[in-house]
């Protein structure tokens, strides 16, 4: 952990956007193997990029959902689709971003990422 400040918004973030109960759940199960990974990615991702004043927690949320369909990482789709409704994005604005994802990034990944939106949206 290069900056604990840094570290520790970012860890703030996390839990806010993806729900503290998870974010903690992942924080206890933390070994000595995978530590500097987490560190890693709650002080450079949460707290070095989500708490830039640039975009909006929102507009973050909408991209990554983007991103993450793109690379076809399910688990992470389901997650940040989580995180984009506690981050005020609604139905309409997530099933608008993997309309766009179905053409840029094809339908196989599109139609995962909508089956999986569809599952958290109609829990």
């Amino acid at each position: 952990m290069n900056n604990k400040k840094v570290h520790d918004e970012g860890l703030k973030v996390r839990r806010e956007i993806m729900n503290s109960k998870r974010i903690d759940n992942v924080m206890e199960k933390v070994t000595d193997f995978d530590k500097p990974f987490q560190e890693l990615v709650n002080e450079y991702c949460w707290g070095s990029i989500w708490t830039r004043p640039g975009l909006s927690r929102k507009i973050r949320s909408l991209i990554n959902i983007a991103m993450l369909t793109a690379l076809n990482r399910p688990n992470e789709v389901k997650m940040h689709v989580e995180g984009a409704l506690n981050n005020g994005c609604s139905e309409e604005e997530i099933r608008e971003v993997l309309l766009q994802t179905v053409i840029y990034c094809g339908v196989p990944a599109g139609l995962d990422s909508l089956k999986i939106a569809k599952e958290v949206l109609n829990r």
